[in-house]
């Protein structure tokens, strides 16, 4: 009976939807850290947008800084956007990872479970892949700066939540055998 009930348990904790549960946790509270980091110490991070945007930190070359923006109020305004996108991929993946501590009683409540982490790493791979790395790196060539260079923060979230895509994607086998 031990066995059996050791068995239940290892299918259970080792199954693709524990590791996708887990994942959904670590992103959720990430992601709810950042946001709250972010309100908390709003001037430490509006001052990082401020630099990204001005370029003032590049290697200044005329033929790229007309990019640059140095108006204080639109720096300010992304950077409020950019905390409400963090906070609206925490509540969207909060209500992921409790859709996913739910017991599953029909497909739809997999399903519902499965669109949520995915719709929320989707949001997340969209403010770091796209705003971080490609506008912020490469419009505002963020990479060439060695004070105001956000790129690899921005990579490591981009990876976390392209690697919970896969999973969330996945073919659940132990639905498919049962």
């Amino acid at each position: 009976m031990r066995t059996v009930r050791r068995m239940r348990l290892l299918a259970t904790l080792g199954s693709l939807r524990a590791v996708i549960t887990v994942m959904v946790a670590i992103s959720a509270v990430q992601m709810g850290l950042v946001a709250f980091g972010n309100l908390t110490d709003f001037g430490t991070n509006a001052e990082f947008v401020q630099h990204v945007f001005a370029m003032d930190t590049t290697f200044n070359s005329p033929d790229a800084m007309w990019r640059s923006i140095t108006h204080p109020g639109l720096g300010t305004t992304a950077y409020i956007l950019v905390i409400g996108w963090e906070v609206l991929i925490s509540v969207v993946l909060i209500a992921a990872l409790v859709a996913w501590v739910r017991p599953h009683a029909d497909a739809r409540a997999v399903e519902r479970a499965r669109q949520l982490a995915s719709f929320g790493w989707l949001l997340e791979v969209l403010l770091f892949g796209g705003g971080f790395i490609v506008i912020g790196g490469e419009w505002f060539m963020m990479w060439q700066s060695d004070k105001w260079n956000g790129l690899q923060p921005a990579l490591q979230n981009l990876i976390i939540a392209s690697i919970g895509l896969l999973l969330v994607h996945l073919p659940d086998k132990e639905k498919a055998a049962a």
